[in-house]
C-alpha cells in the first residue's frame, strides 16, 4: 500500500464533516478524500433499493479512481441500508456508521431514548438489532426529521437556519407517548451534530446528545495502526452533481483541511 493512499469519507452532503473533524484529531497524519453525493441528496426520502444501488455503484467507480486504503460511509441512511452490499463489492476495509444506541442506553437515567434519523434510518431492520440487542430494557422513541437535514446543510453554507425547524422538530419528539421522559437523545444522521447548540437547546440542558462520530473515529484509527501515511499529502473535497461551492461552504472546507475541490 501507498502511504499517500487516502482515507474515502463519503456521505450525501456535508454531514459527514463532523466524521471529518473526530478523525482529524485522532489521525491528523492519514490523508483523506471527502466525498459528497450531492447529485444524490437528500437518502433518506429514496427507497432501500435506489440507496443500496446508488451508493454502491458510486463506491465501486471511486475506489476505483482514488484506490484508498480504507472506505468510511459517514452516513448513518446509506450504513443502516447498504454496508453489506459495499463489503460484498469492495476489496478494502469498510466502516459504516450507525446509531450510537449502545452508548445512549450506558448513559440513560430515566430509560427512554429519543432517536432523531432520516425516513429511511429509523425504518432499517438493522436498526431493530440494535435496538434489542443493546437496549432491550430501555424505551426508544424514533422520529424522522428530514427537515434537520437541509438546516444543517443550510448552516454550513453559512446561513442561518430557521429556529423553528428543530423546535418543531423536538416538540414532535416530545409529543410520542412517553417523550416526555427522555433525557438522552440519538443522533442517528451525521448531519444532525451540526445542529448540536440549537438542540440542546430546545431540548434543555438536562438532555443529552449523543453521536457515534468519535467511535468511527476509533475504528478507523484501529485498522490503519502501523500503516505509513505521506506527511506532504492534500486532502480533497470531491462532490457529485452541479452544485457549485458557495463561499460559506468553502472556507467550512479550508477550515476541515479540504483546500482541493474536484468535481466527481
Amino acid at each position: 500500500m501507498k502511504a499517500s493512499s487516502p482515507i474515502l469519507l463519503f456521505d450525501s452532503g456535508v454531514g459527514g464533516l463532523t466524521v471529518l473533524r473526530e478523525l482529524r484529531a485522532a489521525l491528523p497524519q492519514a490523508p483523506v478524500i471527502y466525498a459528497a453525493d450531492f447529485a444524490g441528496l437528500p437518502y433518506g426520502t429514496k427507497s432501500e433499493a435506489q440507496i443500496a444501488a446508488r451508493v454502491a455503484g458510486l463506491l465501486g467507480r471511486m475506489s476505483e479512481r482514488y484506490k484508498p486504503r480504507l472506505v468510511c460511509i459517514a452516513c448513518n441512511t446509506a450504513s443502516t441500508i447498504a454496508l453489506g452490499m459495499v463489503r460484498d463489492v469492495l476489496e478494502v476495509p469498510i466502516v459504516g456508521t450507525v446509531p450510537a444506541i449502545k452508548p445512549a442506553a450506558s448513559i440513560t437515567r430515566s430509560g427512554t431514548i429519543g432517536l432523531l434519523g432520516t425516513e429511511a434510518t429509523i425504518r432499517q431492520t438493522y436498526v431493530d438489532n440494535l435496538e434489542a440487542e443493546f437496549a432491550s430494557d430501555k424505551t426508544l422513541l424514533r422520529l424522522a426529521a428530514p427537515e434537520l437535514v437541509e438546516a444543517a446543510e443550510a448552516k454550513l453554507r453559512g446561513d442561518t437556519p430557521d429556529p423553528a425547524i428543530v423546535t418543531q422538530a423536538i416538540e414532535r419528539l416530545r409529543n410520542l407517548p412517553g417523550g416526555d421522559a427522555i433525557d438522552t437523545v440519538v443522533l442517528a444522521c451525521t448531519h444532525f451534530p451540526l445542529l448540536a447548540d440549537e438542540l440542546s437547546e430546545a431540548l434543555g440542558k438536562d438532555v443529552k446528545l449523543v453521536d457515534g462520530a468519535k467511535g468511527i473515529a476509533r475504528r478507523i484509527v484501529t485498522i490503519t495502526e502501523a500503516q505509513e501515511f505521506d506527511p506532504d499529502h492534500s486532502d480533497r473535497f470531491v462532490w457529485t452533481g452541479k452544485t457549485e461551492i458557495s463561499q460559506g461552504l468553502g472556507d467550512i472546507l479550508r477550515e476541515h483541511g479540504l483546500r482541493e475541490w474536484q468535481r466527481f
